[in-house]
């Protein structure tokens, strides 16, 4: 288990430099530069201030020296400043990120309790299975944007129940927040459904149920204390992989609902030719997602003895 951790975190590392390095490039890349976005919004700046701009950013050496000096600030913990939102980059990204986790947390808590759910109606109830597929085919073919337009429209518009977007300056906000989560949640419940319900199906069938069942065990017992245990682990690997998507996701959704985050922060940077900003948060949302996917890979080898010993 150690060694499989280590080796996760130097994986991680090694993802992190190369991703730094090719989103660098692309970006130095890229016609124009934020001296001359300055220069467009001031036409009062000279030739003369744009060339001293330059020099103080750095963006008058070549491509290798500006990376590496970049590079080592980050290692420092030296995150810059933001030039679209006049601030420090870090903090920026502290609310951002809590606002983020809050919203794919949430969003992947519920999405795992309903699709299991439902995965175990379909498992215990056949005639339920249909149900269940065509929740999951619709779940899965709604792209995250149009399903969040669908409920800004039915429940913001039509109905005034909710707000259409944003959130509470203070607190919680949890109305702020019911959008945005049924959007995400819906989602990623029906790979959640579909994977729960063929894994439950197949324990339901092992020798060991049956055991239970002629002891008369309830059929309740049967499902949840014999059965989900070993059917939790494929449910478990598939949020492993979807930890990804579910930051996709996120960004998506958050852009959608005007909702403060990483994925409307990166979406200012990128459109405001905020390079830095945008760089640190780019790797932040990558860091977060391998993470993730690090965790759950040892939630697995702590329920399952077999991936321990490999």
């Amino acid at each position: 288990m150690r060694q499989m951790f280590l080796s996760r975190l130097l994986q991680i590392a090694l993802t992190l430099a190369i991703l730094s390095f090719c989103a660098f490039a692309l970006i130095a890349l890229m016609p124009g530069d934020p001296i001359e976005v300055a220069i467009a919004g001031d036409p009062r700046l000279t030739s003369e201030d744009a060339a001293r701009l330059r020099a103080l950013h750095g963006l008058d050496r070549p491509f290798h020296e500006r990376y590496l000096a970049w590079a080592s600030g980050l290692l420092r913990g030296e995150f810059g400043y933001s030039r679209l939102f006049a601030q420090p980059v870090a903090a920026l990204l502290a609310p951002a990120l809590r606002s983020t986790l809050a919203l794919a947390g949430t969003a992947l808590l519920i999405a795992l309790i309903l699709g299991v759910a439902l995965g175990a109606l379909a498992a215990s109830r056949p005639r339920a299975a249909p149900f269940v597929d065509a929740i999951a085919v619709m779940g899965q073919a709604m792209p995250t944007f149009w399903l969040g337009i669908l409920l800004i429209i039915a429940f913001a518009v039509t109905l005034g129940w909710l707000p259409a977007g944003g959130s509470a300056e203070h607190g919680l906000g949890l109305h702020f927040l019911i959008l945005p989560v049924a959007t995400l949640a819906i989602a990623h419940l029906a790979a959640y459904a579909r994977h729960s319900a063929a894994s439950l199906e197949a324990t339901l069938t092992e020798p060991w149920i049956r055991t239970a069942r002629a002891r008369g065990a309830p059929e309740r017992v049967v499902l949840w204390r014999h059965a989900f245990p070993n059917a939790a682990l494929p449910v478990l690997q598939i949020a492993a992989l979807d930890a990804g998507a579910l930051a996709g996701g996120a960004l998506v959704t958050e852009t959608v609902f005007a909702r403060p985050g990483m994925g409307k922060l990166l979406y200012d940077a990128v459109m405001g030719n905020d390079t830095n900003l945008a760089l640190i948060a780019l790797l932040l949302v990558a860091l977060v997602t391998m993470l993730a996917t690090l965790g759950a890979d040892l939630a697995q080898r702590a329920l399952d003895p077999r991936l321990r010993e490999r």
